[in-house]
């Protein structure tokens, strides 16, 4: 099969949320031996990952050096991110396949995602992202052109949209990399965030783009059998922190939209990636797993009881 795997955060960082790189990289060789379990058993594999930290150790850069040098974009930072997390990627892959006897060819892509110059998110941004500073350090980044908005008590927080990823500009060389055995990892952090100009021409803009939604585009796009969004926990979760919470298994888009739509699952956690999930398995050529990371090569075996499995039934 064709399987589409979105790492999440925990995936990048240490176990206390540390972005040290030697925590990043050990918590990637973790992730990785979980991928080559999946690659053992004979599936193409395609990787996406989160880069919240490692932007967010750019952006306290970019606050620390603003009057002295000019803030790298959001872009740039994009773009850095999957760069330095793609190499480390190969690198651990590589070894977590070799201890399994196995070669396969791996190549990570600066990858851009297209949106739209005119997405109502870049009217009014409100996307949180980076440190609170206090008014002072903040005035300095907004004299270089950046948003930020006075959150009371904790200070000044910067905002930026948050567009819809309307499509993955490499999805064609990844498909090429596929067809010749490699293992393909793209789209890091949602992407880099472009906009075509009037005149036809591509631009990166400041912005963030929903890594799982990109996924989710990505595995339509690729014509991916499963997209498995790994995350921290098993299952999804109905009545999450009441008596009764219950976990859900396999079920059907239509049941899983009913629970998005009465707001089960939290919009700062598990509601983007059950959106990812359901717009990938509401196409109706493929089914969409979230999961701990530890269960990712189980879950995507047909008829496995493991984790929440959505089709369109």
């Amino acid at each position: 099969m064709r399987i589409l795997i979105a790492l999440g955060g925990n995936a990048m960082t240490g176990p206390d949320g540390s972005a040290a790189p030697k925590a990043q990289r050990a918590a990637i060789g973790l992730a990785m031996e979980h991928v080559a379990q999946v690659i053992a058993r004979g599936h193409e594999v395609v990787l996406t990952h989160g880069n919240g930290p490692q932007v967010g150790n750019l952006l306290v850069k970019n606050e620390l050096a603003a009057t002295v040098v000019p803030p790298v974009p959001l872009d740039w930072c994009g773009a850095q991110t999957q760069g330095t997390i793609g190499f480390t990627i190969l690198d651990t892959l590589e070894g977590a396949l070799r201890r399994r006897g196995l070669t396969r060819p791996a190549a990570a892509l600066v990858s851009r995602t297209l949106v739209d110059a005119q997405d109502p998110g870049f009217r009014t941004p409100t996307k949180p992202i980076g440190r609170f500073l206090p008014y002072a350090e903040a005035k300095v980044l907004m004299d270089h052109g950046q948003t930020w908005q006075d959150r009371g008590e904790k200070g000044w927080r910067r905002v930026v949209a948050s567009p819809e990823p309307l499509e993955i500009l490499e999805t064609a060389t990844i498909g090429t990399l596929l067809h010749q055995g490699y293992v393909v990892v793209a789209a890091g952090g949602g992407g880099i965030p472009v906009v075509r100009t009037p005149a036809g021409d591509l631009q990166g803009v400041e912005a963030v783009i929903d890594k799982d939604l990109s996924a989710a585009i990505l595995a339509r796009d690729l014509e991916a059998d499963v997209l498995v969004i790994a995350t921290d926990v098993e299952n999804a979760m109905v009545g999450w922190g009441t008596p009764g919470q219950r976990a859900l298994h396999t079920v059907s888009a239509r049941e899983m939209r009913a629970y998005a739509d009465a707001g089960e699952f939290a919009s700062g956690s598990m509601g983007p990636k059950v959106e990812a999930a359901l717009r990938f398995a509401e196409r109706g050529a493929g089914r969409s797993v979230i999961t701990s990371l530890e269960r990712i090569a189980d879950a995507v075996s047909a008829g496995a009881d493991v984790g929440t499995v959505i089709q369109n039934l």
